[in-house]
C-alpha cells in the first residue's frame, strides 16, 4: 500500500516519528532538518521527552532555533528548560504541567477549564499552586463527586511526592520504583512546580539505558541501531576492536615469554584455553553483578572495597572448586602421556585456577568502579578491559609455575 502524503508531498507526522524513534539522536535531527519547523516540532512533541532533547541538542544552532520559533511556546519554553539541565536526569524528562489552579478555585470552574485543556493534551491530575509553589495534588476522581462549589484547597492532597530536576534518573526510579503513579510533579528548592515527568517516561528511558549496556560492555556506542549504516556502524566498533588488538597482545607476549616452556611441555598449551574460558566467565559474573549494582544505586560510597573483597572470596573459592577438577583432568591427561611431571602440573593447574579465578572476580569490580570514579560509563568496553586482565592473570599464573615447579 502507498504510504499516506500531506498536501505538500512529504510524509505524515506518524511516519516521521517512526522513523525519528528508531533512529540515533544525530540521526534523527538529520532527518528533521529537512522539514519544515512545524513539522519537525510537530514530531519532537511526539517522542520520549528525553530523546526529544536529545535530538534537538544534536541539531545545528540555526535549525534549532527553528524549531523553538515555531514550536507552540509551552514546548519551546519546556525543552529550552530541559536542555538547562545534565544527561540523565529527571529534568530531561519534564513537560510542562498542562492543569495548574489556585487554591481558591472552585472544583466548578477547574472542570470548566479543564474541558478545553483536556482538548489539547492528556490530564491526570490538577496541580494546586499558590505563588508558583506546589500545595497540594486534586484527582480526577476528587472533581467528580466533590460539591462544585467547595475550592481546591479543600480537597487536595497535600505534600505531594515531589522529585527534583537534577535527580539521576536511577536515583528517580529508586524513588517512584513502589509508588507506580502515572505522573509525578517537578519541583525545584523552594517547591516551585516546574513541570511534570510521566512514569511511563521514566521507565522507557531506563530501560534503553539497561539495553544499552550490553553492547557498550564490548565497545558497540550506545547510539547504533539496527538502522544505523553500514559506515556509521562500522567507525562505531572498529576503534574499540583495535583496543582489543592491542589488548589481545599482552596477553599473547605471555604466551610468547613462557615459549620455552610451552616446547617442553606441550599438554600445558590444552589449559590455557580452559583457564582463559573459566577465569573469563568469573570475571563476568562479578562486572554483571557490579554494574547492576551501580545502575540500581546498591553501591554506596564506601561500598567499593567490600564489593571487591566478596567478588574475591567467592572467585577463589568457585576456583578453587574447580581448579581441583580440572588439576585431576591435567593429572590423568599427563599420566596418558606418560609425563614424569603429571602431580607438578595438576598442582600447578589448581593454583593457577584458584588464583586466576580470584583475580577475575577481582577485575570484574574494579574495572567498572574505576570507570566510574574517572567520570566515565562503568559499562564503557569494560568487557573488554576485563578480558584482557583475566587472559594475562591467567596464562602466566599457569606458565610462570609450571617454568617455577617443572624443571
Amino acid at each position: 500500500m502507498a504510504e499516506e502524503k500531506e498536501p505538500d508531498g512529504t510524509a505524515t507526522l506518524a511516519s516521521l516519528t517512526a522513523l525519528a524513534e528508531h533512529r540515533p539522536p544525530d540521526e534523527a535531527a538529520a532527518l528533521l532538518e529537512a522539514c519544515s519547523g512545524v513539522d519537525a516540532a510537530a514530531v519532537l512533541a511526539r517522542l520520549n521527552p528525553a530523546f526529544a532533547l536529545d535530538v534537538l541538542d544534536a541539531m545545528p544552532g540555526l535549525a534549532r532555533e527553528a524549531v523553538l520559533a515555531a514550536a507552540p511556546a509551552a514546548h519551546a519554553r519546556q525543552w529550552t528548560q530541559g536542555l538547562s539541565y545534565a544527561e540523565g536526569t529527571v529534568g530531561r524528562l519534564m513537560e510542562a504541567a498542562p492543569a495548574t489552579f489556585g487554591p481558591q478555585a472552585s472544583v466548578a470552574e477547574t472542570v470548566e477549564a479543564l474541558r478545553e485543556i483536556v482538548k489539547m493534551t492528556l490530564v491526570t491530575y490538577v496541580y494546586v499552586v499558590d505563588d508558583g509553589r506546589l500545595v497540594g495534588v486534586v484527582t480526577m476522581r476528587d472533581l467528580l463527586f466533590e460539591a462544585p462549589s467547595r475550592v481546591l484547597g479543600e480537597i487536595m492532597l497535600r505534600s505531594p511526592r515531589t522529585l527534583a530536576p537534577e535527580l539521576p534518573l536511577a536515583d528517580a526510579m529508586k524513588t517512584v520504583l513502589y509508588l507506580h503513579y502515572p505522573v509525578y510533579p517537578i519541583c525545584d528548592g523552594e517547591g516551585r512546580l516546574l513541570g511534570v515527568v510521566r512514569g511511563q517516561a521514566l521507565f522507557e528511558e531506563q530501560a534503553v539505558e539497561i539495553t544499552a549496556q550490553a553492547g557498550s560492555m564490548v565497545g558497540v556506542d550506545r547510539e547504533e541501531r539496527i538502522s544505523t549504516s553500514f559506515m556509521r556502524s562500522f567507525k562505531f566498533r572498529h576503534p574499540w576492536l583495535l583496543v582489543n588488538l592491542l589488548t589481545a597482545f599482552l596477553a599473547g607476549g605471555v604466551v610468547a615469554y613462557f615459549q620455552g616452556t610451552i616446547d617442553r611441555l606441550v599438554i600445558l598449551a590444552a589449559f590455557l584455553p580452559v583457564l582463559a574460558g573459566q577465569s573469563g566467565n568469573t570475571g563476568c559474573q562479578a562486572l554483571a553483578v557490579t554494574l547492576r549494582g551501580i545502575t540500581l544505586g546498591d553501591v554506596r560510597p564506601g561500598q567499593g572495597k567490600v564489593l571487591v573483597a566478596k567478588e574475591a572470596t567467592l572467585g577463589a573459592m568457585n576456583g578453587a572448586i574447580i581448579g581441583v577438577i580440572t588439576g585431576v583432568a591435567m593429572y590423568l591427561t599427563a599420566l596418558a602421556q606418560e609425563s614424569p611431571h603429571a602431580l607438578t602440573l595438576a598442582v600447578a593447574v589448581c593454583i593457577a585456577m584458584t588464583g586466576s579465578c580470584a583475580v577475575s572476580g577481582i577485575s570484574g569490580a574494579v574495572v567498572p568502579l574505576a570507570l566510574k570514579r574517572l567520570g566515565a560509563d562503568p559499562a564503557t568496553a569494560s568487557s573488554i578491559f576485563l578480558t584482557t586482565a583475566t587472559d594475562f592473570v591467567s596464562m602466566g599464573l599457569l606458565l610462570g609455575l609450571a617454568t617455577v615447579l617443572v624443571r
